[in-house]
């Protein structure tokens, strides 16, 4: 057994806020120290947290860390190899990049932080095999990824169907059969109706632009999908990337879903990029405040922020459109693919500048979000790593977060009009540790159903990082003192000391274990593999674990 004493524990899950007590591990699980004497106490294992935060393992729910347009981007952007090099040590192996990292070198760069657990936010059923190939090489961390369907030809093909019971039935059936076939965790919905709408080269979709070629329109996906989830009993809520990605004025849009799915567990993803008012002139103005007060009403809804880091990153989303309207205004490189009967996907590399108005408000918006939804457990921290930034700025993000001062001191070098464009500047509220630890680990936890993780109390994964506790945040969450991973020291004062394989989190739903002959048909006349080629095996899982429903 290994015992941790003297730090302060922060666990808002069992609403400890910074008491100094015991933590027992015992293999890969915390257990209760209840009871146990003194003198055995003593005689363990032990690590002296005096001076430090203790927390469970941080929870990303969202990131672009594995799969095919992942893959795309690296080899988009060989600058990246050469500007960041880790060489290989006894401990871990070589590697390269930041913005699309390698993969060992993700895995060593999210736990030199205190994170444990990372989910892949968009993986095609198509793509699914080689996602799972790079979440296996993900070291140290726990993993999952999310299902897209928000335009998958099968799923419109079934919401098409006039008879409401047998499309009701059919259309869980095939959500179940997509999951178990790619092997995710939840449903995710990308600009629902869009992507499909721009391949049959038609404009940006609203909620009620019949989709080609079976006319049902973006509202009719969205509410057939988040029914679907429920009636599934799926852990996490459906994952909604709303349609109008970017544009200005999109607010609107975001809030009528929003509307629509009234009383229906939603989680809303990269909330920032949807957040966006519209000038007279046609120009972009914050739309956070409005955004903030139907959130804080609606306590179905979570979402994450995709926080926007000023300086070069690369954006790499299933939302193919946007990133062609982003190609056509940056007129650097691109990068399309076209995932045949399920979506389409784009890379655009891009650097965000605080001297450029947009910009700038952009990363006012996402703050403002962070600070205007009053209840953390709703919303929780990301860049929507890469398309924001890389997730290797939290730290910088929880300064910003904590320290109002020192959110004040970016006034200067923000463009000067982005007063007038936003309130960021107005809110002097600062978050405490509880509340860092709930919107980076306990939040997103409790959101995405893992009963074991973001807390530590007895029963709970052995997933903890322990940080010195410092007026500098940012320095505090940039380098913890030490990070265990199923019970295993991984990192110690920022530094890998050993490696240890994570697991796949994936789920099973009860029905759905094969495709309907009518749908087999289709599948066979038009996909470009065969139906027995396309699940993913279990060789091509780390470890897997599947997480119950219900």
């Amino acid at each position: 057994m290994l015992r941790i004493y003297n730090g302060h524990v922060y666990d808002p899950a069992n609403n400890l806020q910074g008491e100094v007590r015991d933590v027992l591990i015992d293999g890969d699980s915390i257990v209760s120290a209840a009871g146990i004497p003194k003198e055995q106490l003593d005689a363990m294992e032990s690590i002296d947290a005096t001076g430090c935060a203790v927390m469970p393992g941080g929870v990303d729910i969202h990131s672009h860390v594995a799969g095919a347009k992942v893959n795309n981007g690296r080899i988009l952007c060989p600058e990246e190899h050469r500007s960041h090099v880790m060489a290989s040590t006894s401990k871990t192996r070589a590697g390269c990049g930041l913005c699309v990292p390698t993969t060992f070198r993700t895995g060593y760069l999210y736990s030199q932080m205190g994170y444990t657990t990372v989910f892949e936010a968009a993986v095609p059923p198509l793509e699914a095999r080689h996602a799972h190939e790079e979440l296996m090489d993900l070291p140290l961390l726990d993993k999952g990824c999310y299902t897209v369907m928000g335009n998958n030809y099968l799923v419109m093909k079934v919401l098409s169907d006039s008879d409401p019971v047998r499309r009701k039935e059919r259309l869980q059936e095939l959500v179940s059969w997509l999951l178990k076939a790619s092997r995710g965790y939840a449903v995710k919905v990308v600009n629902p109706g869009g992507v499909e709408d721009w391949k049959w080269n038609m404009g940006a979709a609203d909620l009620d632009t019949p989709t080609p070629p079976f006319g049902v329109t973006p509202r009719q996906i969205i509410s057939a999908l988040a029914e679907a989830v429920d009636e599934l009993k799926l852990p996490h809520a459906m994952h909604l990337h709303c349609n109008h990605l970017g544009e200005p004025g999109n607010l609107e849009t975001t809030l009528e879903t929003m509307r629509t799915l009234e009383g229906r567990r939603t989680h809303y993803t990269h909330l920032q990029f949807h957040s966006y008012g519209k000038t007279k002139k046609g120009g972009f103005t914050s739309g956070a405040i409005k955004m903030a007060e139907y959130f804080n009403q609606h306590p179905e809804f979570t979402c994450d922020v995709g926080q926007i880091i000023f300086g070069s990153t690369l954006t790499m989303t299933s939302d193919a459109p946007m990133e062609f309207r982003l190609y056509q205004m940056c007129k650097g490189k691109w990068a399309s693919g076209d995932i045949e009967m399920e979506s389409g996907s784009g890379i655009v590399p891009i650097t965000y500048n605080p001297k450029v108005l947009v910009n700038a408000i952009q990363w006012a918006i996402g703050l403002e979000l962070l600070l205007l939804i009053t209840n953390p457990w709703q919303v929780f921290l990301t860049t929507d790593h890469p398309n924001a930034g890389p997730f290797t700025a939290y730290p910088e993000i929880i300064k910003l977060l904590m320290d109002a001062d020192y959110r004040r001191s970016w006034m200067e070098k923000l463009h000067p009009k982005v007063r007038q464009a936003t309130c960021l500047f107005e809110l002097c509220r600062e978050y405490t540790l509880e509340e860092i630890a709930i919107i980076t680990r306990s939040g997103p936890a409790k959101a995405l159903g893992l009963a074991r993780k973001g807390h530590i109390g007895a029963d709970a994964d052995a997933d903890i990082a322990i940080y010195r506790l410092s007026d500098d945040k940012s320095a505090m969450f940039s380098r913890p003192e030490y990070v265990i991973k199923g019970g295993v020291v991984v990192a110690r004062n920022g530094e890998i000391v050993q490696s240890v394989n994570g697991r796949t989190l994936c789920v099973d739903p009860d029905c759905g274990d094969g495709l309907p002959e009518d749908l087999a048909d289709t599948f066979d006349g038009y996909y470009t593999v065969k139906l027995a080629n396309y699940m993913v095996e279990n060789e091509y899982l780390e470890r897997p674990e599947v997480i119950p429903c219900g």
